[in-house]
Parts: structure tokens; C-alpha cells; sequence
């Protein structure tokens, strides 16, 4: 993000916090709790948003050296995302071409080869199919035409994108536009190192789990003893960009912005930019570490999700330094506020939505990224928006 525009939002925040006035959405929306309970819908946006759609899987610091690799199987396809000897970045159905065996089981490491434990077939991070035991016996085969099926990926911006699907296509920068292609130029993702992972198994659905993070107005109820201490409630920028998003949470540190002249300013001093990447992506980055959240619908379960959980760190931290195991150790608990305060709520609007009693919930004027979010997925699969109900 340029200096310029860092200044223009920290003053915006600095008068919205002393004026009392939010950003607007213009009026309340009213949104059907089928929307997280609908069994149809769950089985076509579970195709149209994911085993059909181009996803983020991670950032370069995800593969940092050749032969490092990474597993996923939170989507239809299996994936094998590697680092090749070339340094490119690779994804792979994550299958054997003999049998159809899921070949790698571990979820990240280095290898220079692939054994399918069934019967041994052996590939190398190029894909290529390089050992197959006893094949006089097997039979003739193109060993060419046998390599690890390859997926589009490509890596821009120190982040990693596939699409699950061999003939899918990818464009990074047509999925983000212009203005969030130039913004995500400027903030040295690809530095980054892997910190560590948490994944949560949680009883709501996905887009409620989207949900939490598009308003702060909670802040101060729910978040209390947590993120009330550190950021000011129901004060935020807001900005779209097409199908994507960006809040700028409000630190309590920009109170020091007041006796600094703004060549000072620095956006993650005295704010928290959060992004959301249609359509199931949150990335937050601070000045020492990002935050990569992830949800992905159940197979079958509209009422059940997954959200993986990334941290990684700024470069310059060795791991043997206790300012690495602070920022650790910061990284975890904020991972724990996810599960063990917003998450739970989730929870229950879910328990409540899946009972039928309430057949809508509202988003109000100072919420417009619930408002985005929702009115993004009913657009992306031709359904009528969700209208304004503008204010008195």
C-alpha cells in the first residue's frame, strides 16, 4: 500500500474514532438463514466456488526451498503443491497414475521423490514418473504420458494459486483487478516464512465463518479481555475491489499517530488491513506477521466447515531468538480468539439457523462487508441481490 493512501485511511480513521460515525452502508439488508442451511445450495457453491473456481493456497514461504512440498485436501481434487528443482511452483493431482493411490499422506516436508505406497510408482517434483518396480513384468507402457497430472498454478505476489481442475484456467492478476493486483505489489508477501498452522473442525457453515470478519462492531462485547485491549470497536475503513474486500481495523496505538507528523505513519502500526479474497480467503498482515484464513465447506454437511489457520513471520527472526517464540506464541492465541470466541458464536447462529425458527438476520448499516460478502456469492451464482433497506 502507498504511503499516500496509508496516510489518507489512518486519517480517516483518526476522524471517524473522534467524530463517533462509521463507515456506512447506506441502510440494512436481510439475509435468509437458509443461506447456511440449504442443502441444494451447500452442493452447488461447494462446485461453483471451489472444485470449479482457481483458490489460494498459500504463500512462497509455504515452498521456501526446491523439494519442499505441501499437501491439501480440503477440495474436490487432492493436491501435491511443490518447489521444483527449478525453483518454479508446481501442483499436481496428488494421485498415482497406476491405481489412483493418494501418494503423498504428510501435509508438508521436503522430497526430492514421490512412492505411491500402493505399488511403489515413483515420481520426482517435476512430476515425471521415474521409478516403476518389476516393469518387465508390467507391461509396456509411455512412461511420458504416466507423469503426476499437473494443475494451472502460478505464484504472484508471494502468493499460490491453483485451480483444482487440469483444464482450468488461471489469471491472478484478472481474479484480483488493477487497484488489488498494484496494492498486493507493494507488501513483500513472497519474504514471508511459514510459521506454523492450526486447523479447526467447526460446527457452523462457511460463510458464517467468512462472517466474523466483516465488522468490528462486536468488539467490545465478544472480544472483551482479547482484541478490545489492542483495537477500538466499530471504527474501520472499508473499501471494495470487484468480488474482493478490504476492512482497516482501528489499532488503540493510533492515538500516538496524533503527536507524530504523518511522513510517520505506517497503516500497520495503527491499523490491521484484512482482505477477503473471493470466496473463502482472509488475509491479514501486520507488521511482524500474516495471518492466511481459510474455510472450506464439508463434503456433505452445510452446517459443518473447516478453516485452516496459517501465521508467518517477517524475514530477520531466527527461530532460535525469543522474539520468534513471542511472536509464535502471539500468533497461536490469536488463532484461539478465532476458535475459542468467534467461532463459537458462529456455532450458535448456526444451531439457531439450522432449527428453522428464525428464517432471516440482519445487517446493518455499519456491517457493508456482510453485506458484500453475501450479495458477492448470490451474484457469482445469478441469484437476485439482496436489497437495501435504506435508513429513514
Amino acid at each position: 500500500m502507498e504511503h499516500a493512501e496509508q496516510v489518507s485511511h489512518i486519517k480517516t480513521l483518526l476522524a471517524r474514532l473522534d467524530s463517533g460515525v462509521n463507515v456506512d452502508a447506506g441502510g440494512v439488508r436481510y439475509n435468509a438463514t437458509s443461506a447456511y442451511t440449504d442443502r441444494e445450495l451447500a452442493v452447488v457453491e461447494r462446485r461453483e466456488f471451489f472444485d470449479t473456481h482457481p483458490q489460494m493456497v498459500g504463500l512462497s514461504g509455504d515452498l521456501p526451498d526446491t523439494g519442499s512440498f505441501m499437501t491439501q485436501d480440503d477440495l474436490g481434487t487432492p493436491l501435491l503443491l511443490v518447489r521444483s528443482p527449478s525453483g518454479r511452483f508446481r501442483a499436481f493431482v496428488n494421485a498415482c497414475r497406476h491405481r489412483g493411490v493418494v501418494i503423498e499422506t504428510e501435509p508438508r516436508g521436503r522430497k526430492r521423490r514421490f512412492a505411491c505406497p500402493f505399488h511403489n510408482w515413483t515420481y520426482d517434483a517435476d512430476g515425471a514418473l521415474v521409478g516403476l518396480p518389476k516393469s518387465d513384468h508390467f507391461g509396456e507402457l509411455d512412461r511420458d504420458d504416466l507423469g503426476l497430472v499437473e494443475l494451472p498454478a502460478v505464484e504472484r505476489y508471494g502468493l499460490l494459486w491453483v485451480h483444482p481442475q487440469p483444464d482450468g484456467a488461471l489469471d491472478p492478476d484478472a481474479l484480483l483487478g488493477d487497484e488489488l493486483a498494484a496494492d498486493f505489489a507493494g507488501w513483500d508477501f513472497g519474504e514471508l516464512q511459514w510459521l506454523g498452522c492450526d486447523a479447526y473442525e467447526v460446527d457452523c457453515n462457511w460463510k458464517l465463518a467468512m462472517d466474523t470478519f466483516g465488522e468490528t462492531y462486536h468488539f467490545p462485547v465478544l472480544h472483551s479481555d482479547t482484541l478490545s485491549n489492542d483495537f477500538y470497536g466499530n471504527v474501520q475503513c472499508y473499501d471494495e475491489f470487484g468480488r474482493h474486500h478490504r476492512l482497516i481495523l482501528c489499532r488503540r496505538a493510533i492515538e500516538d499517530a496524533r503527536e507524530r507528523p504523518p511522513s510517520e505513519w505506517d497503516i500497520t502500526r495503527y491499523g490491521l488491513p484484512v482482505y477477503w479474497l473471493f470466496p473463502n480467503v482472509q488475509l491479514i498482515p501486520s507488521r511482524e506477521v500474516l495471518f492466511l484464513v481459510r474455510a472450506y465447506p464439508h463434503p456433505t454437511e452445510p452446517g459443518r466447515h473447516t478453516s485452516q489457520i496459517s501465521f508467518y513471520l517477517r524475514p530477520g527472526i531466527a527461530r532460535d531468538d525469543a522474539e520468534f517464540d513471542f511472536l509464535a506464541e502471539a500468533s497461536r492465541a490469536f488463532g484461539n480468539v478465532i476458535r475459542d470466541e468467534d467461532y463459537v458464536m458462529s456455532a450458535s447462529q448456526q444451531r439457531s439457523a439450522s432449527s428453522g425458527a428464525l428464517s432471516y438476520v440482519v445487517f446493518g448499516r455499519n456491517e457493508p462487508a456482510l453485506h458484500h460478502f453475501h450479495n458477492t456469492y448470490r451474484a457469482a451464482l445469478g441469484h437476485d441481490l439482496l436489497p437495501l433497506c435504506p435508513a429513514p
